[in-house]
């Protein structure tokens, strides 16, 4: 089994890896932009066993990247919400995503991420290809493409 520090290094990039570097805590950062916020809801739409989504949901709670937050009583029921941290993984979520697209999506991208102003794509500049405007996570809107 691999580390999940890497203390040997001064370096941003394996801080960053810390937290973020297994594939299931990327997946469930990109499925938190796409609004998915529910445990159940997350562990459906992954297919991701039980133990291993509530060890990384905790993980990314302690490390301040999402928030637990009570939507029900009786009985308790949670919902993960990006946190600003969180929020800031953005432009690292998208262009991963558009890397993929460019270099492991023969048939076209699986989700086309659009300008919700314009319908433009978004640009690995993370602005919109029609009007140029810069984009955020609250500018776009997924939608399905080609390859999905």
């Amino acid at each position: 089994m691999l580390p999940r520090t890497y203390e040997s290094q001064n370096c941003s990039v394996a801080r960053a890896l810390e937290v973020v570097g297994d594939r299931w805590t990327l997946l469930i950062i990109r499925s938190a932009f796409e609004g998915v916020r529910r445990f159940d809801d997350l562990q459906d739409a992954l297919g991701i066993a039980r133990n291993v989504l509530t060890d990384r949901l905790t993980r990314l709670c302690a490390e301040g990247v999402l928030r637990r937050v009570r939507y029900q009583e009786r009985p308790d029921r949670f919902e993960y919400r990006l946190t600003r941290k969180g929020v800031e993984l953005w432009p690292a979520v998208m262009s991963l995503l558009l890397w993929g697209d460019r270099h492991y999506a023969p048939d076209g991208p699986p989700v086309i991420v659009a300008h919700r102003g314009c319908g433009g794509r978004l640009t690995a500049r993370l602005a919109c290809d029609a009007c140029g405007a810069a984009l955020g996570p609250g500018d776009v809107e997924a939608h399905r493409g080609p390859g999905g």
